[in-house]
This record gives C-alpha cells, structure tokens and sequence, in this order.
C-alpha cells in the first residue's frame, strides 16, 4: 500500500538548508498498522505530511497503492486526499457551520462516495448518534476528535495517517479514541500510520518504528 524509498527533506535555515528527513525507507502493508514515534523535531510530522501530498519532498519517491507521488500535479493529490489517503489531525479541524452528521459525510461527499448506510454505522460506533444535530462547538475534544475520524472513514480510504490524534486528550479519552480507530480501520481493511509521542500508544500498533534526527531507528 505504502512504499517510501530514500525519502529527503530540508527546510531553509538561514545561510544554508535545514535537513529534516535523510533518506528514509519504509513500507506499510494493506491492513497493517504502523507507529511512527521520536522527539519533536524528529521529522515525523514532516513524513507524514510529505505522504499525504500536503508537501513537496526534495528527494526519493512515495507509492500509494502502486502511484508515484511525484507524478501527481496538484489536482491529483487532492483526489488521493479525497479517496485512497485519509488524514487525522490532532487538531480536529471540523468545519464549524457544519454538524456533526454534515462533517462525517463531507469528505466521503467530495469523493463521491456518501453512504448514508456506513456514516450511519460509523456515528453510532463512534457514540455519535445522539449527536448528529450539533455543531462541533457544542461536543467535547473526545467527541470531535471521533467525528474527525468517523469523518476520514466515511470515504473508506485505503491508507489512513493520524498525526497525534490523541494529543489534545487526556489519557483515558485517548485510548477510548484510539481503540475505536483500530477497530474501524481493521472493518475497513484501511492500512494505518500514526505518529505518536506516546510509546503506550504506539506499542498497541502492529509495528513500530522511530525517528531520530531525521532518520528511521527500528
């Protein structure tokens, strides 16, 4: 599903570039989940973003389902957003004229593949469904953070990317929310990489891998 190969990244730092990312590699497998943990500066937050096509890299090549990131223009990045790559911030990111039904359909409605049925499903999995009518200023940061994700499912992507997803929540909250994305995501047989500072978290991910100074630590 996922194919990064010698991956690098530099950021501008006054008289010279900043690298961030050296040459990393990794694979993920259809299905399979993967925790990407290290100190903040590592670069995580950078690869994961270089993966979902939020940015450019500066060298090395990202395969999705088989396609060359690279070879995308912009247009085609923002349809792999839409449908084969789904994205969970930290920061929820919910559209607040929206309510909670109206965001969980939204980016299945881009892709065009609303399904009253599963966003159904997915609110009531979520503990959503005596919810659906209220705007995201009126939920807790646990409620929004599952509408973020019912809102990611919702398009049965292929690939889903959660950075800290549960870093705005406190410890039992988080793990109430990371239980119910590991669940959902293995109904949907979507492949999931979370970055996460917590190594309680990430040790419940099929694999783990760190990043140090801008480079993979197994």
């Amino acid at each position: 599903m996922l194919v990064v190969e010698k991956l690098e990244k530099s950021f501008s730092g006054g008289d010279r570039p900043v690298p961030v990312l050296r040459g990393i590699d990794l694979t993920l497998d259809a299905s399979r989940t993967l925790a990407l943990t290290g100190e903040s500066g590592s670069g995580k937050s950078t690869l994961l973003h270089l993966i979902a096509g939020l940015d450019a890299a500066d060298g090395g090549r990202i395969l999705i389902d088989g396609d060359d990131l690279a070879a995308m223009d912009d247009t085609r990045r923002a349809a792999l957003r839409r449908g084969t790559v789904g994205v969970v911030f930290q920061q929820f990111n919910l559209i607040p004229s929206l309510t909670v039904a109206q965001n969980i359909a939204f980016q299945a409605r881009l892709a065009g593949r609303n399904d009253r049925d599963w966003d159904a499903r997915l609110t009531e999995r979520l503990g959503l469904a005596s919810h659906t009518h209220k705007y995201p200023e009126q939920l807790s940061g646990g409620q929004q953070q599952r509408v973020a994700i019912g809102r990611t499912l919702a398009a049965r992507p292929k690939l889903v990317l959660a950075d800290e997803p549960t870093g705005n929540l406190d410890e039992d909250t988080g793990e109430q929310v990371l239980d119910l994305m590991l669940e959902l995501v293995a109904e949907t047989g979507a492949a999931l990489m979370m970055v996460t500072h917590s190594t309680r978290l990430a040790a419940r991910m099929e694999r783990r891998l760190h990043l140090e100074r801008g480079e993979i630590r197994c």
